[in-house]
């Protein structure tokens, strides 16, 4: 009975060592998905500077081309006022020359 209980004391403990202790396959199949995860967080972060790096590349072509807009916005002003001068100089020269033109006629 003894050589009975001890049989089986060692079966359930050998069944409980194999069973409760990873074997180098389960080992390397973590190790495998450990690397699997580490590959696949390098390439999100490679990903992510990649994005950014756009971002910046794409924030600063808007602001150049905001500048652009902003200096043609000031050059046509500057053209409008410089028409606007022209104008009222050839409206004063109209002028004038009809004042010319009707002292002429009186005489």
């Amino acid at each position: 009975m003894k050589k009975g209980l001890i049989l089986i004391s060692v079966m359930l403990a050998l069944a409980f060592v194999v069973g409760g202790c990873a074997t180098k396959s389960d080992l390397k199949k973590a190790e495998a998905r450990e690397m699997a995860i580490s590959a696949k967080a390098d390439q999100a972060a490679q990903d992510a500077q990649a994005a950014k790096a756009a971002a910046d590349e794409a924030m600063m072509k808007a602001n150049e081309a905001v500048e652009r807009a902003e200096a043609a916005e000031r050059r046509a002003e500057e053209r409008e006022r410089i028409a606007a001068e022209k104008e009222r100089i050839a409206e004063e020269k109209a002028r004038k020359a009809e004042e010319v033109f009707k002292s002429s006629m009186k005489k």
